[in-house]
């Protein structure tokens, strides 16, 4: 089969094709046939070389839509299911960039209906990750939350669960991204000017640090988005930071949400898997509103 890999670190011309053998499903593992696969800043992150793993073959692609095409031991699930997966993993030999991809029987959940497939491939990273940060935070309905980086894949997604829950959004995006953002849920909407102290809690999407701590009321919580990274406590402020991990339970409460009209997914390009690179490259100029999606 074709998978997407880098053997060297660098930029978009390292991202290689290259001819595999079909990977095969332990037990309590199933098998899916790749029928779109989002790409992710972590893919770039693996490229650059800022997991480690140097010397190995690392595979590209976290995001997985397609069909069940074979079941482990205890699988648990039928060849033929149509579902979407987190496939975990920064240092792995191959991801879901490819034709094929075997994932835990856990990470797997049925696919929202409502939506196509390549919608479908832009779900599990980002929306699970918004879900797990809004989790460290603990808000609860009529309590205030300002999101940064609220236009983007991670940031659009927990302004869509938080206003879904009765929480008040603050959205900080650019002046363009106003309208986006307040279509999300977004009760206000900030290009950056924001008082020290003025909310519950900041969800950090934009990778802020300590400028975004500072809009953090006395008391209360802070959550990042790259896990050991988040700002030092300070004023009996709660500090935390989400490490996504894979939940095919969590991943079908979300693709309801989808189903039920909760959560928007975008998606901005579709690219050929042979078109890799240029999907990298694209990528890597910034600007993109939704995800751009591998095609196998």
């Amino acid at each position: 089969m074709r998978a997407v890999v880098v053997t060297a670190f660098g930029g978009p011309e390292v991202v290689r094709v290259v001819e595999t053998e079909l990977p095969e499903p332990a037990a309590r593992q199933v098998r899916i046939k790749v029928a779109a696969a989002a790409l992710n800043p972590v893919d770039a992150g693996v490229r650059a070389g800022v997991f480690g793993g140097a010397g190995k073959q690392l595979g590209l692609g976290w995001d997985v839509a397609g069909t069940v095409d074979a079941v482990g031991a205890a699988g648990g699930w039928s060849v033929g299911d149509e579902v979407v997966a987190l496939h975990y993993g920064v240092v792995e030999p191959l991801g879901t960039h490819a034709e094929y991809v075997v994932v835990d029987t856990d990470a797997v959940a049925r696919a929202p209906r409502s939506v196509d497939v390549v919608a479908a491939a832009t779900l599990p990273l980002n929306a699970l990750t918004a879900v797990q940060a809004l989790d460290l935070l603990e808000l609860t309905s009529g309590q205030s939350l300002l999101v940064t980086g609220a236009a983007g894949a991670v940031g659009g997604f927990a302004v869509q669960l938080a206003a879904h829950r009765g929480v008040s959004v603050t959205a900080l995006a650019r002046e363009g991204d106003a309208e986006l953002v307040r279509s999300l849920g977004a009760s206000s909407f900030t290009a950056g000017a924001v008082e020290p102290g003025s909310v519950d809690a900041v969800l950090d999407a934009a990778v802020l640090g300590e400028r975004a701590l500072a809009w953090v009321r006395d008391g209360g919580a802070f959550a990042g988005v790259i896990p050991k990274a988040a700002p030092a406590p300070v004023r009996g402020v709660r500090v935390g930071a989400v490490e996504v991990s894979a939940d095919g339970p969590r991943l079908a409460e979300l693709g309801a949400l989808v189903d039920q009209g909760v959560l928007t997914l975008r998606v901005a390009e579709t690219y050929a898997l042979d078109e890799a690179p240029k999907a990298h490259a694209r990528l890597a100029e910034g600007g993109v509103r939704g995800r751009l999606v591998l095609i196998p």
